[in-house]
């Protein structure tokens, strides 16, 4: 591994400069604002805990501050970057800052939600500021698309980090939570301050780290599960019965299937683990 050079990293006017000559300025539509303090990439790459032997995806890159980074300390980084001007940039930003490193990085040019593959060998790390608008689709695509990814810190919007590692119960409990809680033990990694972006934007912003484990025994599948989610959050404030009552083809179906999953017809569905929402679908009238 090279030895850390404070000067490879990118700083608030190396950042300036790079988007002036890019003629980039951020924009809301794709959720950008680039991370301009190397205090705090340094922090992200740390609390992901990012081993020399790890092959990290990367979604987002921006303008390469997390790259930068991440390739200090990882055997490996692959950039996922939907944006034509910035992922044109970014080999060039590697090369010229980390010279003798650049042979570690790859460059996918492509939307991530779309992505199925990647080069090199398989991910075993996905590190990334993700863009807000897409930041719980993003991420669930790519636990569900590689399973060799062990660990994930993504930054995100603090509610969204807050709905993320969200425990049923919390108010805050939801949809991503539960599904997230299918790959991965989930928890909030720390916070991040407004003023280390560029522009700096109008929330808070949230580490979550997530940490790959088996999903619950069930015989039915993930998308079967995930359907149960999906309808008993539609109508969060109606009991299980009457919630699930679409989805299991009558209120009386659904309690049925509740009874038999050993789950009470009269909670909701902010109450439930992925477990008992996975021994709910097991019982989906067929």
């Amino acid at each position: 591994m090279s030895t850390t050079d404070p000067d490879a990293l990118l700083g608030p006017a190396d950042i300036r400069e790079l988007a002036a000559a890019l003629g980039v300025r951020p924009t809301k539509q794709r959720g950008q604002n680039f991370v301009i303090d190397a205090n705090t990439v340094r922090r992200i790459v740390r609390t992901a805990g990012v081993r020399p032997q790890d092959s990290v995806v990367e979604v987002g890159p921006g303008l390469g501050s997390l790259t930068l980074a991440l390739l200090e300390v990882a055997e490996r980084v692959t950039a996922i970057e939907i944006d034509d001007v910035l992922a044109g940039a970014l080999p060039a930003t590697v090369a010229a800052r980390l010279p003798d490193l650049a042979d570690r990085f790859a460059l996918v040019h492509a939307d991530a939600m779309q992505v199925t593959e990647l080069p090199g060998p398989p991910p075993t790390a996905l590190v990334a500021n993700l863009p807000y608008n897409v930041a719980v689709p993003v991420l669930l695509h790519m636990l569900a698309t590689f399973p060799t990814i062990e660990r994930t810190l993504v930054m995100v919007q603090a509610e969204v980090a807050d709905r993320l590692a969200a425990q049923p119960g919390n108010k805050v409990y939801g949809v991503p939570s539960v599904k997230a809680n299918w790959y991965a033990e989930v928890r909030r990694a720390g916070s991040i301050g407004r003023n280390v972006f560029w522009p700096a934007p109008n929330v808070d912003s949230g580490l979550v780290s997530l940490v790959r484990r088996e999903p619950p025994r069930t015989s039915a599948s993930r998308g079967e599960v995930f359907a149960a989610v999906d309808a008993a959050f539609a109508q969060r404030r109606k009991t299980l019965r009457a919630a699930l009552a679409g989805w299991a083809g009558s209120p009386a179906a659904a309690e049925a299937a509740l009874v038999a999953a050993g789950v009470s017809p009269q909670a909701r569905g902010e109450a439930l683990t992925v477990a008992e929402f996975a021994a709910i679908a097991e019982h989906r009238p067929r």
